[in-house]
C-alpha cells in the first residue's frame, strides 16, 4: 500500500485491520504518533492522579487494562475501585524501581502480553507498547524523572509529534514488527528504488491545492530555490504563484509515476469524485490524456460518475482492467495453520567451552598467596590500596629519609580511587597546578566523599608528586609537563586472546605457565623483575590459569614522552612502610627505594599486570599510529608509588628516583606474547 502521508498510512492500517488483514507501517514514524502512546500517557496520567475519577475511567479502557466501554458502564461500581487500587500499586513500582518495572508489574498483573497478541494487530500493538515503556525508561533515568515530570515529557513529545517540529530521534523511530506474511503501507517517498509483487495506490486521487496560497517557493532561472515574501501587493505575486504551481504539479506527476513502477506483477489504483480530485494526478492523467511528450493541465473538473466510466472505460485491455467500486462485505484474512507437529523439548547436543570466559588482571591472579594484593577488577574497584597491616614487609633502602607528602594520609581502596580520580582529570600543565590540584580535589571529594581528607590537604600531598623526576626518556620530566594531549586517561581495553571471537574445535589452549617461560626467555639478567618467571611458576595454581575467550581492563593512563614515545602509567598509593605496635610509623621516600619496590612488584604480581598492559597498548597503537614500530613507540611502563614520590628533591639510588619503579620490557617480549595470547597469530 503505497501513500502519501503518514496519516493516510494510519487510516489503511486501521481499514486492514478491520477486515483482519495482518499489516506493517515502513517508514521513519515516531512512536509518540501512534494509538499506544496515547494510552502510555492515559496510564500516566492516572497513576500520576489516581484519585480522579474521570482518569481512572479513561485508563480502564486503554490496551493496558482492556475493559470495554459497555462492561464498564454496566459495572462501574465494581470496577473502578479495582483500578484505583492497581494504579496506586503501580505508582508505587514506578516510583521506587522505575518505567521497566512498571510495565512488567502491569504485563503480570492484567495478562497483557496474552490479551494484546490475541488480536489481529497485537504484535504492531505490542511492539509499541514495549517501544514506548524502553524510552521512557531511558528518558527518566537519564533526567531522573518523577511520574509528574514524566507524564508532562511524554506529553510534550506528543506535541512534538502532532506539529511536525524537530527531526525524529533514531530510538524514537518506530520499529518494524514481524513482516511475515502482511502488508507492507508505506509512503511513495520511502519505496523509491524498491519492488513488491502487488502495489495499491488507493489515495492517488486526493490531492489539496490552495487558491488563495500565502507561503510560495519555486526555482528562480538560475535553478535557485526562492521564496516570494512581497504578498498579493506584489506585481510578480501572480507569476511566482503560477511557477510554484507548475512546480508541485510536476512533484506530484512524478511521485504517481514512483508508485505506478513499483509493481512487479499487478498495480491497484483508485479514482473517486470528491473536492479534492481536480488536482490529483491520477485525474489529470485520467481524464486530461496529454498527448505524448506534453504535460497535462494543472487542473480538470470533476464529472459525473457516468462519463468518468465511460471516459476511463476506453483505455481496458488485455493489460488494463477497469472495475467500479461496489460495497462489499470484506473477506477475513484466515492464515494457513501449517502442518501439525508433536511439541517436544529441543535436545542440548552442544558442548561448552568452560575455558572461555572474560578474564582480567585481577581474576588471573585471584589464587596468589595471601598478602600479595590485586588491582583493576572487573568491576572497576581499586584493591590494591591495601590496609598498612596487610602490606608486604619492606626495609628501607639506604637513602635519605626524605618525609613522604603522603604519609598522613588514609590509606585502603577508597582513598586510592579518590587519588587516581584526581590524577585523572587534573590538568597538569595549567597556569597554577596548585589551584587546579585544589579544584580537581574538591570535584572529585563532591562524588567520591571521604571523611579523613580534605580537598587542600589532598592537593597540597599531590603537588610534589606531581614535580617528581620520571625516566624512560633522554631528558627530564615529570607528570606536571605531560599536556591533556599527551595523556590518555583510563584507557579501557577489551581484546580477544585464543578463542575469544573464533572459539571452536582447534583453538590453541595458552596458559600463565606459557607467559612465564616467554618472560624468562626475553628478560635480560640484569633486569630488575628477571626473578619474576620463577615466581610466576611457582605460585600455586596460577601457571595453569588458561587465557581464553577475552581480557579486558584499564589502563590508569598512557603517557607521550618527551621522546614522542608512549609510556603506561599506573598509580599505586601502597603504604610500604613499617607498622608498629602503634599503628604506622612515619614514612618516607626511604621506604620505597628500587629493592622495596622490586620486592612489592613481584609480591603484587605487578608485572604481569605490567606486560599484559604493554600488549593492551601494543595492539591500540598498532590499530591508531600510522607507520607503528614497537621498537620506536613502545616506552616502557611506570609503576608510581605516590607515596615515596616527594618532588624535585626526591633520592635517587643507582639511577633509580624512590617511588618511580620503571620497567622497559623488550619490544620484541610484547610482540611475541601479544601472538602468543591470540593463539600465536599476529
Amino acid at each position: 500500500m503505497l501513500v502519501r502521508t503518514n496519516a493516510q498510512a494510519t487510516l489503511v492500517q486501521g481499514a486492514l485491520t478491520a477486515a483482519g488483514i495482518p499489516s506493517v507501517l515502513a517508514g521513519a514514524t515516531s512512536v509518540f504518533a501512534t494509538e499506544s502512546a496515547e494510552e502510555w500517557l492515559t496510564l500516566l496520567e492516572a497513576v500520576e492522579q489516581p484519585g480522579r475519577p474521570a482518569r481512572v475511567r479513561a485508563a480502564a479502557l486503554t490496551t493496558f487494562l482492556g475493559h470495554g466501554a459497555a462492561h464498564l458502564d454496566a459495572h462501574a461500581d465494581e470496577v473502578l475501585p479495582e483500578v484505583g487500587a492497581a494504579l496506586r500499586r503501580w505508582g508505587a513500582v514506578l516510583h521506587d524501581r522505575g518505567v521497566a518495572a512498571f510495565l512488567e508489574a502491569v504485563s503480570a498483573e492484567t495478562g497483557l502480553a496474552a490479551r494484546v497478541l490475541a488480536r489481529v494487530d497485537g504484535e504492531r500493538r505490542m511492539t509499541d507498547i514495549r517501544h514506548i515503556g524502553q524510552v521512557l525508561h531511558a528518558a527518566s533515568v537519564e533526567s531522573r524523572l518523577g511520574v509528574v515530570a514524566l507524564v508532562e515529557w511524554l506529553r510534550a513529545r506528543r506535541a512534538e509529534t502532532s506539529t511536525g517540529a524537530g527531526e525524529i530521534r533514531p530510538e524514537r523511530s518506530r520499529r518494524l514488527e514481524s513482516d511475515a506474511s502482511a502488508v507492507q503501507v508505506l509512503t511513495v517517498h520511502k519505496c523509491k528504488g524498491l519492488e513488491y509483487p502487488v502495489v495499491y495506490v488507493p489515495f492517488g486521487w486526493d490531492r489539496w491545492v490552495s487558491d488563495d496560497p500565502t507561503v510560495v517557493t519555486h526555482h528562480d532561472a538560475a535553478g535557485r530555490r526562492v521564496r516570494a515574501v512581497g504578498g498579493r501587493d506584489d506585481p510578480a505575486w501572480s507569476e511566482h504563484v503560477a511557477a510554484a504551481r507548475t512546480e508541485d504539479d510536476g512533484e506530484d506527476l512524478r511521485l504517481l509515476y514512483v508508485a505506478l513502477t513499483r509493481a512487479q506483477g499487478q498495480v491497484v489504483c483508485w479514482w473517486a469524485p470528491a473536492t479534492t480530485t481536480s488536482c490529483s494526478a491520477v485525474h489529470r492523467l485520467l481524464w486530461g490524456r496529454p498527448a505524448p511528450g506534453t504535460d497535462p493541465d494543472g487542473s480538470y473538473p470533476v464529472v459525473e460518475d457516468e462519463r468518468i466510466a465511460e471516459h476511463v472505460g476506453a483505455l481496458a485491455g488485455e493489460d488494463l482492467a477497469v472495475e467500479r467500486v461496489e460495497p462489499r462485505t470484506p473477506v477475513p484474512y484466515v492464515p494457513d495453520a501449517g502442518e501439525a507437529r508433536r511439541l517436544a523439548a529441543a535436545p542440548f547436543d552442544r558442548g561448552l567451552d568452560l575455558a572461555w570466559r572474560r578474564s582480567s588482571y585481577s581474576s588471573l591472579t585471584a589464587g596468589a598467596p595471601a598478602g600479595a594484593p590485586v588491582s583493576e577488577p572487573e568491576d572497576r574497584t581499586l584493591t590494591d590500596e591495601t590496609e598498612p597491616e596487610e602490606a608486604p614487609a619492606a626495609s628501607p633502602d639506604d637513602v635519605p629519609a626524605v618525609p613522604s607528602p603522603l604519609a598522613d594520609l588514609p590509606v585502603g581502596a577508597a582513598f586510592g580511587t579518590l587519588v587516581h580520580a584526581v590524577l585523572e582529570t587534573v590538568d597538569a600543565t595549567a597556569p597554577d597546578l596548585q589551584q587546579a590540584l585544589l579544584d580537581a580535589s574538591t570535584a572529585q571529594l563532591a562524588h567520591r566523599p571521604h571523611a579523613e581528607v580534605d580537598a587542600a590537604t589532598l592537593a597540597g600531598a599531590l603537588l610534589p608528586v606531581m614535580a617528581t623526576p620520571l625516566p624512560l626518556a633522554s631528558r627530564p620530566w615529570c607528570l606536571a609537563d605531560v599536556a591533556p594531549r599527551d595523556r590518555l586517561a583510563e584507557l579501557d581495553f577489551e581484546l580477544p586472546l585464543a578463542g575469544g571471537d573464533r572459539a571452536g574445535a582447534g583453538t590453541p589452549t595458552v596458559t600463565l605457565a606459557q607467559v612465564a617461560a616467554l618472560l624468562r626467555r626475553h628478560l635480560p639478567a640484569d633486569d630488575p623483575l628477571v626473578r619474576y618467571p620463577e615466581v610466576l611458576d611457582d605460585a600455586h595454581g596460577l601457571g595453569e590459569q588458561v587465557l581464553r575467550g577475552y581480557l579486558t581492563g584499564s589502563l590508569d593512563g598512557v603517557l607521550r614522552s618527551p621522546d614522542g614515545r608512549f609510556v603506561v602509567v599506573d598509580y599505586k598509593t601502597n603504604w610500604l612502610g613499617p607498622i608498629g605496635p602503634a599503628g604506622r610509623e612515619p614514612l618516607t621516600a626511604a621506604h620505597y627505594g628500587p629493592a622495596s619496590m622490586t620486592t612489592a612488584m613481584i609480591a603484587a604480581h605487578y608485572p604481569l599486570q605490567a606486560v599484559l598492559y604493554a600488549v593492551a597498548l601494543h595492539r591500540f597503537l598498532r590499530w591508531r599510529l600510522r607507520g607503528y614500530d614497537p621498537a620506536t613507540h613502545l616506552g616502557g611502563v611506570l609503576y608510581l608509588f605516590l607515596r615515596g614520590m616527594c618532588g624535585p628533591d626526591t633520592p635517587v639510588v643507582d639511577g633509580t628516583t624512590c617511588g618511580v619503579f620503571a620497567w622497559s620490557p623488550p619490544p620484541a617480549l610484547v610482540v611475541e606474547l601479544s601472538a602468543l595470547l591470540d593463539g600465536a597469530r599476529r
